[in-house]
């Protein structure tokens, strides 16, 4: 069920904010985790503007997500768990169905685009409490969070249905991870 952006546990405009904000803290000019230079930034701006006059920032984020997704999958994709690139088929299908309103909501969207645009490489946690997507009790429970044994990924304790909880600690969690050397936060689902 979908309504105004949010599926009966998980709001679908929050989640897009968080893959934005981590998608563009991994490309190359700031945390090298995927191959993307810039994309999100300036320069896949000024790219994309000629061929998508309206919805460039839209298609900006589209090829990063997409690259974001293959790169994580290629390091660590264990089988019954999700991550912030790999959400339940139910979730990724709404969020695919609401990608056309937020096409459709371009001015709404525009700050947080401008501000990636601008993204510095600064904390990841930085950004994502200075946009208001992390409360201080995600951010503690972050700063427990460890990456495991072969340092690939970072495990969320005990199992987890997609709220904005824990897509929030998805998120967030990339965190974790060192500058050249992702490690993908994962929550086991609920069966």
């Amino acid at each position: 069920m979908v309504m105004a952006g949010r599926t009966a546990t998980l709001d679908l405009d929050r989640l897009f904010k968080l893959r934005l904000v981590v998608a563009r803290h991994g490309e190359m000019d700031a945390a090298r985790w995927w191959n993307t230079q810039g994309v999100l930034g300036r320069r896949g701006s000024i790219v994309l503007k000629r061929g998508f006059p309206t919805t460039y920032a839209f298609a900006q984020a589209r090829i990063v997500f997409e690259v974001a997704r293959s790169r994580c999958r290629e390091l660590f994709d264990p089988p019954g768990c999700m991550t912030l690139w790999g959400l339940p088929a139910e979730v990724e299908d709404q969020f695919a169905e609401h990608w056309q309103g937020w096409l459709d909501e371009g001015e709404k969207w525009a700050p947080l685009f401008d501000t990636l645009a601008n993204y510095n490489g600064d904390d990841l946690l930085k950004v994502l409490a200075r946009l208001e997507l992390i409360t201080p009790s995600q951010l503690e429970a972050v700063g427990k969070l460890r990456r495991s044994a072969e340092n690939r990924a970072v495990p969320l304790p005990g199992t987890h249905q997609p709220t904005d909880d824990v897509v929030t600690l998805l998120a967030a969690g990339f965190a974790r991870g060192e500058p050249g050397n992702p490690a993908i936060p994962y929550a086991r689902l609920e069966i």
